[in-house]
């Protein structure tokens, strides 16, 4: 997996081969399970992860429902922006939906790691920017939406969560009842034949 992350961080700048060693000896690649809670609202983030491999679930509870408000998958990163940066409490959870193979960067060594490797401070940045232009997008999409037009760019622009991850999530992430979501999919299907 370190390989990976080499030639994801190549492919946005040119690593010299002191930073490519650094990669591969300091940053960690750590293997969770399935099921994995990596954080707990209220607690305050440490660590961020950027995903090599898998699937990231970011939600909240609401009246002891889990509502489903982000998924992360590979090249993505599942930060608690707010929590992270401003080491405040969370108001969310990140759980792994499968095994997931994430870079971990840690708060207490990000601020060594950027002074010795300027070029990772840029890189992080590079990521950063282009996952919150996504994500303000997606907002954006969301908002101005019907359930069924969510669906079907569900299905446009990220296809493979419908085979990760379990239906009552998926439905939830779309803000629908996992029967609601039925429905759309019926919908859409006798209307293809």
């Amino acid at each position: 997996m370190k390989k990976t992350l080499l030639e994801i961080a190549s492919s946005y700048v040119s690593l010299t081969d002191e930073e490519a060693r650094a990669i591969e000896e300091l940053i960690p690649v750590v293997e969770f399970k399935a099921g994995t809670v990596l954080l707990h609202e209220g607690q305050v983030s440490q660590e961020c992860f950027f995903i090599l491999q898998g699937c990231i679930r970011q939600y909240v509870l609401q009246d002891g429902v889990e509502k489903t408000t982000e998924f992360f998958t590979e090249e993505q990163a599942a930060v608690s922006f707010t929590s992270y940066a401003q080491q405040v409490p969370a108001k969310h959870y990140f759980a792994c939906v499968e095994d997931t193979i994430t870079v971990v960067g840690r708060r207490d060594a990000e601020a060594d790691m950027y002074k010795k490797f300027p070029k990772f401070e840029a890189l992080s940045r590079m990521f950063m920017t282009q996952d919150f232009g996504k994500a303000q997008e997606a907002m954006a999409l969301f908002m101005t939406s019907s359930p069924e037009q969510r669906y079907r760019n569900l299905l446009e622009t990220r296809p493979d969560l419908l085979r990760r991850v379990p239906q009552h999530q998926l439905a939830s992430y779309l803000g629908v009842t996992p029967e609601s979501l039925s429905r759309i999919r019926k919908r859409l299907a006798s209307k293809k034949s």
